[in-house]
């Protein structure tokens, strides 16, 4: 399925923090799946109409977080999902998201009720977590 990222030019979130939270999106929810393909850094950013560098950004941070990788001479790819945060970073890093999300949500005007609702909705509406997989024995691919 072909990556789409729609970018807010007002937003107080960075366009390449968008983009890295719109791929992450898509791998987490299954619509970008391992292996998969994605758009060549020129292509993104003359589709998004961006300056390259911002795209090369957002990939170089998914690259580090390990959403993608790059095969050399192919183009940047979906990474098979596998844990590689410890325990208490991924608690710190939800911390931080629920933050993020709770205050916007109170600046947008919605109530708690309406916030918790908000994301049962979309927690319902996401497919099941994969499980992850162990790496493929014999080094990188």
């Amino acid at each position: 399925m072909p990556l789409t990222v729609s970018i807010q030019p007002g937003s107080n979130v960075p366009i390449y923090r968008q983009i890295v939270e719109q791929v992450c999106a898509a791998v987490f929810t299954g619509r970008l799946l391992d292996d998969e393909a994605l758009p060549s850094v020129r292509a993104l950013a003359e589709e998004l109409v961006l300056n390259p560098n911002t795209v090369a950004r957002a990939y170089g941070d998914l690259a580090r977080e390990g959403v993608i990788e790059s095969h050399p001479g192919r183009g940047m790819f979906v990474s098979r999902r596998r844990q590689i945060y410890s325990g208490p970073e991924r608690t710190r890093r939800m911390d931080q998201a629920v933050t993020s999300l709770v205050s916007e949500g109170f600046m947008l005007g919605f109530t708690s009720a309406e916030i918790i609702e908000r994301v049962a909705a979309k927690t319902r509406e996401a497919p099941a977590a994969k499980p992850t997989r162990p790496a493929p024995k014999g080094g990188p691919r």
